[in-house]
């Protein structure tokens, strides 16, 4: 080392993105946008506190009278609104005809022990290391939620996509029924696999053929250009693949989570 110069420091560890400013008035909280009817009836029946305001078409205003009925009780509004403006406080056309302006679901630091109760009822993990389009988070959430998992373990670093407006429509409430958790990868890979198989995902260079052994397993599927970062693949107990016909390159990151959570599903 040169005569006078000192070490560079190692750069600091990125902050937690569960990190949070001071409690903000309830007005200034952030919102969410849940479009559809399957999503908004899933707030209402998991946790309809969340729910500060409701909009909805004159289409749909039966099938909402319950709703409507729950936010009177509580003294927060409702109002049938015409298509336009419905579309204005969705934000998009892809409304469904009612939007629900809510509290999203509570993001919890990384927890194996309460993940490890779903291995101890023989259900698999998924976890996403870098899912960036907040469509694929939905339409995993929403495959997750379908087979009956109850637990989605979210990468804590910057590219992941938290959910929001588009991935609540897209699961079309999956979202209400897991248990959102972050977590520091490939750290905590080390506290599930007393409990889990470790299954990483990976385009080319796994098996086509996975043999799950006798350990639920905990799936992870990484970044949709990207995919996984060497140090998770590292520390997998195995990195598994689906095998096409080799016209397009791979399936959507949506798409193989379905298929994998239904083939660590059945019986």
């Amino acid at each position: 080392m040169p005569p006078n110069s000192m070490p560079r420091p190692a750069p600091p560890h990125p902050p937690s993105r569960l990190a949070t400013a001071p409690a903000r008035p309830p007005h200034e909280r952030e919102l969410v946008r849940i479009c559809g009817l399957a999503a908004v009836r899933a707030v209402f029946e998991r946790d309809p506190g969340r729910v500060e305001r409701l909009f909805f078409e004159p289409a749909l205003s039966g099938d909402v009278s319950a709703f409507c009925r729950a936010l009177a009780q509580i003294h927060k509004p409702y109002r049938q609104v015409e298509a336009a403006e419905l579309a204005r406080v969705a934000g998009t056309m892809l409304h469904g005809g009612v939007v629900a302006i809510a509290r999203p679901r509570p993001l919890t630091a990384f927890d194996p022990h309460t993940v490890s109760d779903c291995a101890r009822a023989g259900k698999p993990l998924v976890i996403l290391d870098g899912i960036g389009n907040p469509h694929n988070l939905g339409a995993i959430a929403r495959s997750a939620a379908f087979f009956g998992l109850g637990h989605l373990v979210l990468a804590d670093r910057s590219d992941q996509a938290l959910p929001s407006d588009a991935a609540y429509r897209v699961a079309e409430g999956g979202l209400e029924y897991l248990n959102l958790q972050l977590a520091r990868l490939p750290a905590a890979l080390e506290d599930l696999r007393e409990a889990y198989r470790i299954v990483g995902t990976s385009l080319s260079g796994g098996s086509p053929s996975p043999k799950w052994g006798d350990r639920p397993v905990a799936l992870i599927f990484g970044n949709e250009e990207t995919g996984l970062d060497r140090a998770t693949l590292a520390a997998c107990d195995d990195v598994v693949m689906i095998p096409g016909s080799g016209r397009v390159q791979s399936l959507n990151v949506a798409s193989a989570a379905a298929i994998l959570i239904y083939l660590t599903t059945r019986p």
